[in-house]
This record gives C-alpha cells, sequence and structure tokens, in this order.
C-alpha cells in the first residue's frame, strides 16, 4: 500500500452536502480493476473515480488526464457527475490543461471536452443512440416502479455510454412519490430514468423556437448568450428526475450527469425543451441537485454544474 491523494467532492450543488458526493483517489498508478473495484465497494458511493496520466494515444490527441469511473457494482464507460467532480479535483490539485478553452478527459468511451461556465464546470455530452423499447419492458418497469401507464407520457432507451430507460411522467406529484421494488427493478438488468416537465412561462426567444408539441419552460435572469452558457440562468427547475440504478449497486442516484444529457439529448430533438434549462434532481434523498443544460448553435449539448470539496487528504491504497 501506498499513500495517495484523495478527495471528495459534492457535485451538482454549490452548497456542501446538497448534491451527489464523488470520490477522487488522485493518483490511482499501478492500481488494477480490482483493486479499484474493491475500493469502490469499500467508500459505498454511487461512483468512485481513479485518476492517472492519459494513455500516450489519447495524450496526441490533447488529453489531459485519464480517469477510471467504478460503482459498487462494477466499472462505467462514462458517467456524468464523476466526469464533473474529478475534473473539478485534479483542477484543484494543480492540474495544468494543454488547451487554453478546454479541458480533455480520457475515459472508455473516448475523449470527454470539458469548459469553465464561470464557477461550474461542463462537459460536452457523448453522442446518443436512442431507440424505441419494448412495450413489454416498458409495463415490467412501470410494474416495478409503481407505476400506472396513463402516467408515462413518452419512453426511449438512452445510450451515451451507459444505457437508461428514459420515461417521461405526466405529474412531478406522481414522480416524487414513487417507490420502486428496486429488487424488481435489478432484475430486469437495466437502469430507469425518469423525468417531469415543468410549465412556466419562457423568453420570447424561446417561444419563436417552440411549436404545438413544445412545453413553456421558466424565465432566465437575462436572455442567453450565442454561445449556449447557461451562466445565465435563474435555479428555476424546469425538468425534475429521477434516476434509479440498482444494476449498478445504486437503488437511487442522487444527482446523474449521463442521464441527465441524454435526457437532454431526445427531449431537444423532440422540441420538448428549450436550447437552455435548469434540471433537479435528488428531492426524495434530501438533496437539491442542479444541473444546468445548454444546446451551442452547433448542436453540441453541454451539461454543467457546480462542484464542492467537501474532504481532503491521502488514501492509503
Amino acid at each position: 500500500m501506498q499513500q495517495r491523494p484523495f478527495t471528495q467532492v459534492d457535485v451538482f450543488t454549490d452548497t456542501a452536502y446538497l448534491g451527489n458526493p464523488l470520490a477522487v483517489v488522485l493518483d490511482g498508478s499501478g492500481l488494477d480493476g480490482d483493486a479499484m473495484q474493491h475500493f469502490a465497494c469499500w467508500t459505498n458511493l454511487s461512483e468512485t473515480t481513479f485518476v492517472l496520466l492519459p494513455s500516450p494515444e489519447a495524450a496526441a490527441k490533447g488529453a489531459d488526464y485519464q480517469v477510471r469511473i467504478f460503482t459498487p457494482g462494477g466499472e462505467l464507460p462514462f458517467a456524468g457527475h464523476p466526469t464533473l467532480g474529478s475534473c473539478h479535483a485534479w483542477l484543484q490539485a494543480g492540474g495544468v490543461t494543454k488547451s487554453a478553452t478546454h479541458i480533455v478527459q480520457e475515459c472508455f468511451i473516448g475523449l470527454i471536452a470539458l469548459r469553465r461556465e464561470g464557477s461550474r464546470l461542463a462537459f460536452a455530452a457523448p453522442p446518443l443512440q436512442r431507440s424505441a423499447p419494448d412495450p413489454a419492458l416498458v409495463t415490467q418497469v412501470a410494474s416495478a416502479l409503481g407505476l400506472q401507464a396513463q402516467h408515462i407520457v413518452a419512453s426511449q432507451l438512452l445510450d451515451n455510454g451507459p444505457v437508461w430507460l428514459g420515461m417521461l411522467i405526466d405529474s412531478a406529484e406522481v414522480l416524487l412519490a414513487l417507490q420502486p421494488d428496486h429488487q424488481r427493478l435489478k432484475s430486469l438488468g437495466l437502469k430507469v430514468g425518469l423525468a417531469h416537465i415543468e410549465k412556466a412561462r419562457v423568453d420570447t426567444n424561446l417561444i419563436a423556437r417552440s411549436n404545438r408539441e413544445a412545453r413553456a419552460f421558466g424565465k432566465r435572469s437575462r436572455s442567453n448568450d450565442s454561445s449556449g452558457s447557461s451562466t445565465g440562468l435563474q435555479n428555476a427547475t424546469e425538468l425534475t428526475v429521477r434516476a434509479f440504478a440498482a444494476v449498478n449497486g445504486v437503488n437511487e442516484d442522487p444527482v446523474t450527469g449521463s442521464l441527465n444529457a441524454s435526457l437532454a439529448q431526445w427531449l431537444m430533438a423532440d422540441n420538448l425543451v428549450p436550447r437552455c434549462y435548469v434540471a433537479t434532481q435528488g428531492t426524495c434523498l434530501g438533496r437539491h441537485g442542479q444541473v444546468y443544460i445548454a444546446q451551442d448553435p452547433d448542436g453540441q449539448v453541454w451539461v454543467g454544474g457546480d462542484s464542492v470539496t467537501c474532504v481532503t487528504g491521502v488514501v492509503h491504497l
């Protein structure tokens, strides 16, 4: 064993202990996957990450560091809150970027670009593959959730590394009252992400973009800039989200970047949400995670959030 720098970060919050905690081992060199998995089981957090030097191939393409991401149940090819939290910890520990405008992270699905948005970081959502789920599967999942079919507005299988069954629900009250049978969900072998779109007023520029199928959303504190940055948004909730991942050893995830990324790509493509909005997650767990979504003029979706360092020190691994 050796001493390794360690930090624990709360992600998707600007107030400690209201977001999604992440354990970050800032030097994972020499550790194999089994040792990483064992430590991730010990932390018992939704995710634990290990920061490494980028591979030579990734470094040649501009990668600043590499991260491996583990849940208590296994390794992930990509995840959102570990991406933001690991980048926050790496920068705070003195990490120096190769680019003046972006940070580049290497993980199993490839290279992920991040950018600074004021005090926040945001990652570029990976490409999404989506498809219509088997209706029989949706019925089974709804039963395990305790959800009546009439409350399901739409559903999609969403794959941006992690695979989620995404379901749009017609009522925030119904969504927040669900008490799933997590063992049944685990037996179905997939993660489930639920969302409800809030109704509110929007700025005139967003109204101009809406059509008869679009929903209305909350006011901004000032106009969105042409870059698609979310820094001008108020903390008004426009999407309420819950995520269930018993298959990965996490019954309910407090705040989930990969799910919010794929939900945004789905809902924007179907004209159900505006180019910039705020999602909240974690209410049922006593958290108040805030996820800032913005689509730039090139169509790239960025997923942003604050991070707060809660623990620093060393870990013996």
